[in-house]
C-alpha cells in the first residue's frame, strides 16, 4: 500500500496553524498552480484521474473545464455539508488540516476560473466552522486569499443541502430544495453564474496532485480509480475510524485487517460500502476491490466512503427501518416519489415489526422502491430505496422469518 497522502504525519501537534503548516510545505503549491495556465492546471487535474469523494465519483478535472470561459462572475463552492449517515471523513480533515483545504481552494479556484468561493459546512460542525474561520484569517493576513474572496457558510443541519443543488438554494438563503437539472451548476449555478462544486476530500487532494504532476497521481491506486481514499469505519467493528487507503484494496483487508472485523463471536451480516444511500452486500462479497468500478460491478458503489459494518446481532428489518425512518425524515417533500415513497416504507415496515407483516408487504415495498429510483428530482428518494431494495432482494427469507416470529409473539 502507498504511502498516506492526506493523512501523513496529520496528527502533528499545531498542523492547523498556518505556522506549522508552512513549516511542512504548505501553500507552496499555490505559486506553482497560479503560474500555469488555466488549461495547464485543468489538464493535469484530468490526466491523474481523481474523481470527486464526495460520493458521485465524478472527474473532478472534467468537471472544472465545464465552466464557461466568460467575464462573468463565476464561483467554487466546497461541499462540507457532511451528513451521509457513517462518513465522518471530512470533520477530521477541516479538524486537524484547514490551511490544506484552503491551499486546494485557491487551486481549484484558478482552474475553475473561479473569482469568489464558499465553504458549505453542516450546522452540527460548529467547532470544525471556527476552526476554518481561524485558518481563514491567517490565510487572509498571509496574502493568500487577496484575489479570492473566500467565506465559511453554516448550514442549519440538513441532508438535503448535502445535494449540490439544495446546497446552491440553501447558499442564497433559500429553502435547501434541489433544483431540476437541466441546466447545471457549471453553466448556471450560484446566484445563476457558473459554478464548481466539489466536496472537501477532494479539494484537499489537488495541491497533492500539482505537487506530483497528474501523471505520478494517476499512478496510485486501480485503473479508473486513481489515488488514495480516506474511509470511515463504523458500525459493528473492532477499531472503527477514518483509514486512508490505495483504491483498489480488497474490502475484506480493509474491513478485518484495519478496522478489525466484527467482535469475538460474531460475523458480517451486511455491509454498506458507500454510506447508508449504498446498496448493502453480503459477507460473500467482502473480496470486492475497493474501487468505484468493482463496487459497481458488484451492484453498489463507493459512494462517500463510509463503510458500515452490520453483524449478526442486528435484525434487517430493525436496521432497515431506521434507515428508512432516517430518509423520511430528511425528505424535503418536493417530489412525490419520495414523499410519498419513504413515508409508505416506513408505514410498512412498522407493520412487519408490529407483527402484522405478511410477505405481500415485501413485494409492495420492494415495488415501492423501484418506482422511487430515478423518479426523483434528486438521489434522496434513491438514497432509501437502493438499501432497501437490495435487502430485501438478498434477505428475503430472514424478513419472513422475523415476520414468523413476531406473529407468534403477537398471537
Amino acid at each position: 500500500m502507498t504511502d498516506p497522502i492526506l493523512f501523513k504525519d496529520i496528527d502533528e501537534p499545531g498542523l492547523r496553524t498556518l505556522e506549522v503548516y508552512r513549516r511542512r510545505g504548505g501553500y507552496d503549491m499555490v505559486s506553482k498552480a497560479l503560474a500555469m495556465t488555466r488549461d495547464e492546471l485543468v489538464h493535469d487535474l484530468e490526466i491523474s484521474g481523481l474523481r470527486g469523494r464526495g460520493g458521485a465519483g465524478f472527474s473532478m478535472g472534467k468537471k472544472a473545464s465545464f465552466l464557461p470561459k466568460t467575464t462573468m462572475d463565476k464561483y467554487l463552492v466546497c461541499n462540507a455539508d457532511e451528513s451521509e449517515p457513517g462518513t465522518f471523513k471530512d470533520r477530521e480533515l477541516m479538524t486537524k488540516l484547514p490551511h490544506m483545504l484552503i491551499e486546494g481552494i485557491i487551486i481549484a479556484a484558478h482552474a475553475a476560473g473561479a473569482n469568489r468561493a464558499f465553504i458549505y459546512i453542516r450546522g452540527e460542525y460548529q467547532e470544525v466552522a471556527d476552526i476554518l474561520d481561524a485558518a481563514l484569517v491567517e490565510a487572509r493576513d498571509a496574502g493568500y486569499l487577496d484575489n479570492l474572496p473566500l467565506v465559511v457558510h453554516r448550514g442549519a443541519g440538513a441532508y438535503i443541502c448535502g445535494e449540490e443543488t439544495g446546497l446552491l438554494d440553501s447558499l442564497e438563503g433559500k429553502r435547501g430544495n434541489p433544483r431540476l437539472k437541466p441546466p447545471f451548476p457549471a453553466n448556471q449555478g450560484l446566484y445563476q453564474g457558473p459554478t464548481l462544486i466539489n466536496n472537501v476530500e477532494t479539494l484537499m487532494t489537488v495541491p497533492h496532485i500539482v505537487r506530483m504532476g497528474g501523471e505520478s497521481y494517476a499512478k496510485i491506486g486501480a485503473a479508473n480509480s486513481t489515488g488514495t481514499k480516506v474511509v470511515s469505519v463504523s458500525g459493528n467493528v473492532q477499531r472503527p475510524g477514518n483509514y486512508e487507503i490505495e483504491l483498489g484494496i480488497a474490502s475484506r483487508e480493509l474491513i478485518y485487517g484495519l478496522a478489525g472485523g466484527p467482535p469475538e463471536g460474531r460475523e458480517i451480516l451486511f455491509w454498506f460500502p458507500g454510506g447508508s444511500s449504498s446498496p448493502v452486500l453480503t459477507k460473500d462479497e467482502l473480496d470486492v476491490p475497493y474501487d468505484f468500478d468493482s463496487m459497481a460491478k458488484a451492484g453498489s458503489m463507493i459512494g462517500s466512503g463510509a463503510i458500515i459494518i452490520v453483524d449478526d446481532s442486528n435484525s434487517v428489518v430493525d436496521v432497515a427501518l431506521k434507515l428508512a425512518s432516517f430518509y423520511r425524515h430528511e425528505s424535503c417533500g418536493k417530489c412525490t416519489p419520495c414523499r410519498e415513497g419513504t413515508n409508505w416504507t416506513v408505514k410498512v415496515l412498522e407493520r412487519i415489526q408490529s407483527g402484522l407483516g405478511t410477505p405481500m408487504d415485501l413485494d409492495i415495498m420492494a415495488s415501492v422502491q423501484d418506482r422511487i429510483i430515478g423518479n426523483c428530482l434528486c438521489v434522496l428518494g434513491d438514497s432509501m430505496a437502493m438499501p432497501i431494495g437490495s435487502m430485501i432482494e438478498k434477505f428475503r427469507p430472514q424478513f419472513e422469518e422475523y415476520m414468523e416470529s413476531r406473529r407468534e409473539v403477537a398471537a
